[in-house]
């Protein structure tokens, strides 16, 4: 078949979905982006309502980007290491009928925020938003580090931070120690009373990104309050941490950290540089040069060039390719 070939990437969140059409030579060329998030149900992330969206949006990309065929597709996905199964069953059989495309790389979330950080080299990215998770390579294969949610983990990140403070501000209002008057009058004024605060927070479907509106409260506190200024430098190790732990032992790694939560300024990033440091004295902290999305459009093209050379992982990273007859 003669024709402009071309790529699609797709970042799927929590927000919504993201799409770019573009080829390997010229880059991206058409996106489109939806705000509906992507249901999950019984089998993990529905791949029905998934190609629902994916579908008029990549036809509406390609007819704009001049492309004549597809071919790769690069599908990065919050929930896939845990909840991909429907999207491994079904996708890429899915895309070969609606697409004719049959190279297709299925990708946990943090492996497109990896490659968009910091491209195919060893090392580790901390994804640092409401949540928490890292992530490293030595481009054999994948580690990853907490992202356990917030009643289980995800150390350091906005939740968090956001749960501390709001303890902070409970163990003031009991007169315990290492309470802090201001965190509980930034809490009375956001949340109400702070008897009332457990049942307002508990049943709250919502809990985690709750939790993690009041760290931005946290972190306008540090600089007059050491109770708020202990909390994020607490952080900041927790996420040093989940660094070291996914981080190559050897060679000169890179290291970055990407997300929300490093708009919190000063107090959280000057302790984060200072625990990087001493955790991982051999790696060297680079700012992170794009997001997920960039991440799957590195991806997509690396595939359709048949260059791909990142470590496969059934719950990371999985490539569906078929040759044509």
């Amino acid at each position: 078949m003669t024709g402009v070939a071309g790529f699609v990437a797709v970042d799927s969140g929590g927000s919504g979905m993201r799409v770019v059409v573009g080829t390997v030579d010229g880059g991206a060329r058409a996106r489109r982006a939806s705000r509906e998030a992507v249901r999950t149900g019984d089998q993990g992330i529905d791949a029905g309502h998934f190609m629902e969206q994916l579908v008029p949006m990549v036809r509406a990309a390609v007819a704009e980007a001049g492309v004549s065929r597809l071919d790769a597709v690069a599908v990065g996905a919050a929930g896939f290491a845990s909840l991909g199964d429907g999207l491994r069953a079904e996708l890429p059989g899915a895309l070969e009928r609606e697409f004719g495309v049959r190279r297709v790389a299925l990708v946990a979330d943090a492996v497109t925020a990896y490659v968009g950080a910091l491209g195919p080299v060893p090392g580790a990215v901390v994804a640092a938003g409401t949540g928490l998770i890292a992530i490293g390579t030595d481009l054999t294969r994948w580690r990853r580090a907490d992202g356990w949610g917030h009643l289980l983990g995800d150390c350091g990140g906005g939740a968090w931070i956001g749960r501390a403070g709001l303890e902070a501000a409970m163990r003031a209002y009991d007169g315990r120690p290492e309470g802090s008057a201001e965190l509980l009058a930034r809490a009375e004024e956001l949340f109400g009373p702070a008897p009332g605060l457990p049942g307002r927070l508990y049943p709250r479907p919502d809990r985690a990104a709750v939790l993690a509106s009041f760290a931005p409260q946290v972190g306008a506190c540090a600089d007059a309050d050491p109770v708020a200024a202990d909390i994020l430098r607490a952080a900041a190790r927790h996420m040093a941490d989940s660094a070291a732990a996914v981080c190559p032992a050897a060679g000169e790694p890179q290291v970055a950290v990407t997300g929300g939560l490093l708009n919190m300024g000063t107090p959280l990033v000057v302790s984060l540089d200072e625990e990087l440091s001493k955790r991982l004295p051999h790696a060297r902290r680079v700012r992170a040069a794009g997001d997920p999305l960039d991440g799957a459009v590195r991806i997509a093209t690396d595939l359709a060039a048949g260059v791909l050379a990142l470590p496969g992982d059934e719950a990371m990273l999985c490539v569906a390719t078929e040759q044509r007859d």
